[in-house]
């Protein structure tokens, strides 16, 4: 068994490994961030058995090759997340952007909600945002009650009002893992007692989505370079998934979000990520330390 160490990239090696991966999958590494493509690029050498780096990259471009090309993309990726992440962000989801859309639906007679989450993860930011919109709706309808046949069971959400999340993210094991909607006390640690009672059902050492909340949630692989991108959404949470493009590849993403909105829908980025001077065809909805970035409707 060879141990030895995989051979470091040329300058010219390292090249067309960024572009290949910015052909891809838009994700932009720059002379900061050119050790760690190196260092990923080299262990996935190892694992594939292959003796150079020549070999390697023929693989990759082949039609064969397409299960290594979606690990090396994997293996690009940090897939950091928990739940309730970013609190300041999800009071204004929750306390605002989230009764706004409500009201103004019920005004419609518009009974559905539908929100993606655009690098999902492991699932604790879709989880999340189902709880908070499942509240929500159930706030909502108390106050305004409508005149319905009671149903047998208590549904997740109030009806007539149809609740989808969306949830999609390149890596193709994390979005297993996500499916299955179950973690470990320390990765429930933000969840407090009111929505594990409400929302969880504890297996064993493991605490498990309900089954009518998990089957809120459709799991799915999206490629955010791609045009073919889930549309009619009312928010957008794109979080933390920016910052691996650069600015002309952000500007088509937004671009691409602008398109996947309805009117008026709302779009959430990263702490440290933000909209201006990527696009005009958004404002900025602040409130306390939580950001947001709403729809403006542009005539044609």
């Amino acid at each position: 068994m060879n141990t030895s160490p995989a051979p470091a990239l040329t300058e010219t090696e390292l090249k067309l490994i960024q572009n290949l991966i910015y052909g891809v999958c838009g994700m932009h590494f720059d002379e900061r961030r050119a050790s760690f493509l190196s260092d990923r690029v080299q262990r996935q050498l190892k694992k594939s058995g292959l003796d150079s780096f020549s070999s390697y990259f023929r693989l990759l471009n082949s039609p064969e090759g397409k299960k290594e090309l979606n690990a090396l993309v994997e293996n690009l990726t940090v897939n950091e997340t928990s739940f309730f992440r970013n609190k300041p962000q999800l009071d204004l989801f929750q306390d605002e952007v989230l009764p706004q859309l409500i009201e103004r639906k019920h005004a419609q007679h518009d009974y559905s909600l539908r929100i993606w989450s655009a690098g999902c993860s492991t699932g604790q930011e879709p989880y999340t945002l189902v709880m908070l919109a499942a509240d929500a709706l159930a706030y909502h309808s108390a106050r305004h009650p409508m005149s319905l046949s009671p149903s047998p069971r208590q549904p997740a959400v109030p009806a007539p009002w149809r609740l989808e999340i969306l949830a999609s993210d390149i890596n193709y094991s994390v979005l297993r893992t996500a499916q299955e909607g179950s973690y470990t006390e320390p990765q429930m640690s933000p969840v407090d007692y009111s929505f594990r009672l409400r929302y969880f059902d504890k297996i064993g050492a493991h605490y498990s989505l309900k089954k009518g909340v998990r089957e809120l949630v459709h799991f799915d692989f999206h490629n955010l370079k791609t045009e073919f991108l889930p549309k009619r959404n009312d928010i957008i949470f794109c979080r933390n998934v920016m910052m691996y493009f650069d600015e002309p590849e952000q500007k088509r993403l937004v671009e691409k979000f602008y398109r996947c909105l309805n009117p008026g829908g709302f779009v959430f980025v990263g702490h440290a990520e933000s909209l201006l001077g990527l696009s005009t065809k958004f404002q900025m909805v602040h409130s306390n330390a939580g950001t947001a970035y709403q729809r403006i409707e542009v005539l044609p």
